[in-house]
């Protein structure tokens, strides 16, 4: 009885391996912590051996189920990231992981009222330049009707995180029923998605427009008028989101920087229908403000990303939203800016420096400091920390927000 059993689990074993696509030791496995739930329940399936290790390969079904009175915010694994744990999350009750590493396995559940104002469409996919395709959450308030449309632009030192880390926000701004609101997500930089080449800052920036091109094509749909748009973002986002408001006369197929002194910015995602000066003007029309929160707008924290021995300062101010603020006569972009005191990455005086050339330029700023907050109080995770961080500081400072865009976009 004793080796039919070992030979069975060598078998389950290698068909786990083979069934990932990846091989392994026979003897490797992997630790795997299920986080205590609160407000529902997690179900694994094959459930976790007593040692809490996993064979390596093993493919798990997770099963989430909210408690009476709660609904699903997300199922999710998690594993060491940049700036601690890095989420990965599923938005459906039953989702597959593959244990390839230590991770954690956990669940999140929200109260109903947090949801039950919007229609949620998630992971619509707008261009894939490379491997990662690239896609969009859209939040619409139940009966949207020719709504502003404002678009959210995660951070995460353009190199990690997700659309999904701005779900709070998108929430918050949809309270009201006054605008649709759509979460992006972009090519991280370098060879982070696993691209064979640099993805550069311009490829994001390229990536905004394309996902701001293809909102503006489909927004009826779901509600939206492509005619009334604003942006906003927080970190990395707040760099893109500002850009993006500040810098659609760059569109171009000139290429950014193949010809000296030419930085132009081609949309990863362009419609059949019309030309890209069509696209471009109709950016320049239609994207009316901003509210870029804790962003880099200039300075030694912009990097270009590019391998080009060409590269140099000139392409760093080519990206930078600080060296190409129109004049408000000729284009009227109004700022909402905002900073955490405690902010360790953003200062003070890089935020002042921004709203300062955007006064000289005759636009409408307005910054705020949030007494206490640190960086990336907007975020929304499934940690305990990081949704106590939001509703301290970004839920009432969403509203604020909120009426900035309104305001603005009506």
């Amino acid at each position: 009885m004793g080796p039919r059993l070992s030979t069975t689990f060598i078998l389950i074993a290698l068909a786990a391996m083979v069934g990932s696509g990846k091989l392994y030791a026979q003897t490797e496995s992997f630790t795997v912590v299920v986080d205590e739930p609160v407000n529902g329940a997690v179900e694994l399936d094959p459930a976790l051996p007593a040692d809490g290790k996993y064979p390596a390969g093993t493919d798990v079904t997770v099963t989430a189920t909210p408690d009476a009175g709660y609904v699903l915010d997300s199922g999710y694994y998690s594993v060491p990231g940049r700036w601690g744990a890095m989420y990965h999350e599923s938005m459906t009750p039953q989702f597959e992981v593959t244990i390839d590493q230590d991770k954690h396995i956990g669940a999140s559940f929200i109260e109903p009222s947090m949801v039950d104002h919007i229609d949620v469409t998630q992971d619509v996919v707008y261009a894939q330049p490379g491997v990662k395709p690239l896609k969009y959450d859209v939040f619409s308030p139940k009966g949207a009707a020719n709504l502003p449309c404002l678009i959210i632009i995660h951070g995460g030192g353009w190199s990690t995180n997700t659309e999904d880390i701005m779900r709070g926000l998108a929430r918050e701004l949809t309270r009201g029923g006054q605008f649709v609101v759509f979460s992006i997500d972009y090519r991280w930089a370098g060879k982070l998605d696993g691209d064979a080449t640099n993805n550069t800052m311009a490829n994001l920036i390229e990536d905004v427009f394309g996902a701001i091109a293809h909102i503006m094509e489909h927004a009826a749909a779901y509600g939206g008028d492509p005619t009334r748009i604003g942006l906003t973002g927080d970190s990395a986002g707040g760099h893109l989101s500002a850009a993006a408001s500040l810098m659609p006369n760059m569109i171009g197929d000139g290429g950014f920087g193949k010809t000296p002194g030419v930085f132009e910015f081609m949309p990863s995602y362009l419609p059949e229908d019309k030309s890209l000066e069509q696209v471009r003007a109709d950016m320049m029309a239609s994207i009316q403000a901003a509210a870029p929160s804790y962003g880099v707008f200039g300075g030694n924290l912009l990097n270009h990303f590019s391998e080009d021995p060409a590269a140099d300062d000139t392409w760093k101010d080519a990206i930078a939203p600080l060296s190409h603020i129109p004049n408000a006569s000729e284009r009227a972009v109004p700022q909402y800016l905002t900073r955490g005191t405690q902010d360790p990455l953003i200062t003070d005086e890089a935020v002042s420096t921004f709203m300062d050339a955007l006064v000289a330029a005759g636009q409408r700023v307005e910054y705020v400091q949030v007494g206490g907050a640190s960086h990336a109080f907007f975020d929304w995770k499934p940690d305990a920390r990081t949704k106590a961080t939001f509703a301290q500081y970004g839920v009432y400072h969403a509203a604020q927000m909120k009426d900035f865009f309104v305001s603005v976009l009506y």
